[in-house]
């Protein structure tokens, strides 16, 4: 009888998510399309030979949550590995999503208004344990990762330490494609209440750590959520333990307050992995230039993105528009990529495409230091920084 009723709740679960399936808009990988033509003009050979010359490296990318083998190189999605090659990708931080909302709106939701991932643990075969728990969500995201790595070992390494980049680096140097992955969660929910929850993480391998995604949580309020309120004590004593660690803070998604009060207790830099900049785009996806600039002013690094609700206009003409202007406001040091590839959102280009960044950058007059180091050299210098040494 109790294997019955095991087997007839499994299948209840698996009925109810293919129902939210079908009601839930964001669940479905079509999410992660391209706006832009079948096909671009190659790039001149002059940006073509800078491009492959280039370190380049992108603070946020949510590939891990779909059902995809990144081995093999697909016609959807926006990043696997083959594309991630052609497109000369060095670094990639792969962030885990473990609660989302209906409709994912960036103006308000309810703590309480459903989530997204339970639908998808359930339908893409996710470990019974990830149905009800958001940091066996966040461990099972590891794992994928992990086993990756280990099937794939030539295409790509975890990286949970400066020395574990810097050797990879070399690598690369001596013609290795090696790429390197930074795990990162999306929003500290997978704590679940428990500072002991980033201990487990951290042994896990996540070294970044976002502290909302668009819900308010119990580290503080989410800019897309109800309260817009500050730093919980829970939130404060988090943000400490994970700089005790030496796991870099990501304040992509916090509500204004959380920003200001985690800057008033910072003692590393932190960063916003996937934004866009308010004085370029209006949208409530992005926080103040000032704020953005009390980042940078500390230290931090930005990570701009590819996606309409980030810069408006997804045109790589665009998004090199929005990179002078992060330029101009934080100085050429605080820019990095922040694509949100695979995070349920259009793109313009995928990772096989970045070349026609490197191309608008020339044809917009950025000079080559500011073009390596807004394509890499900034991201990899923080993390050689932050990250632990050892």
């Amino acid at each position: 009888m109790k294997k019955f009723l095991t087997i007839l709740t499994t299948l209840a679960l698996i009925l109810f998510a293919g129902w939210k399936w079908l009601l839930i808009p964001g669940v479905d990988e079509a999410q992660n399309g391209r706006t832009g033509p079948a096909t671009y003009p190659a790039v001149s050979a002059a940006a073509a030979q800078l491009h492959q010359s280039l370190l380049i490296g992108d603070l946020h990318a949510d590939s891990f949550l779909w059902g995809r083998n990144l081995t093999d190189e697909h016609d959807y999605g926006q990043i696997d590995l083959p594309r991630a090659r052609r497109g000369n990708l060095g670094i990639q931080v792969f962030t885990a999503v473990t609660k989302s909302p209906r409709g994912q709106n960036y103006t308000s939701n309810a703590t309480d208004a459903g989530d997204n991932i339970t639908a998808l643990a359930v339908l893409e075969g996710w470990p019974p344990r990830t149905w009800n728990s958001l940091l066996q969500r966040a461990l099972y995201h590891a794992q994928r990762v992990a086993q990756l790595a280990h099937r794939a070992p030539a295409q790509l390494a975890i990286v949970r330490s400066a020395a574990d980049l810097r050797a990879l680096l070399a690598r690369r140097a001596h013609g290795s494609q090696q790429l390197a992955a930074i795990l990162g969660i999306e929003g500290a929910h997978p704590l679940e209440g428990k500072l002991d929850n980033i201990g487990a993480l951290y042994a896990a391998g996540f070294r970044v750590m976002a502290l909302q995604h668009f819900f308010d949580n119990d580290l503080g309020g989410s800019l897309h959520g109800e309260s817009g309120a500050g730093l919980t004590e829970f939130g404060r004593n988090a943000v400490r333990e994970m700089q005790r660690r030496s796991i870099v803070v990501d304040l992509a998604h916090s509500s204004e307050q959380v920003v200001r009060d985690t800057l008033a207790i910072s003692t590393r830099p932190v960063i916003v992995s996937h934004t866009g900049l308010k004085g370029m785009c209006d949208s409530p996806r992005n926080i103040s230039d000032a704020l953005m600039q009390q980042v940078a002013a500390r230290g931090g690094l930005v990570g701009i993105g590819y996606w309409k609700g980030a810069v408006c206009d997804d045109s790589a003409k665009n998004v090199v528009k929005t990179l002078r202007y992060a330029i101009e406001l934080l100085g050429v040091e605080h820019v990095a990529l922040g694509s949100d590839y695979d995070g349920s959102v259009a793109t313009a280009f995928d990772v096989s495409e970045l070349d026609l960044l490197t191309a608008e950058m020339l044809k917009q007059g950025f000079s080559e230091t500011e073009i390596r180091k807004v394509m890499g050299e900034n991201l990899s210098d923080f993390f050689l920084a932050q990250l632990p040494q050892s």
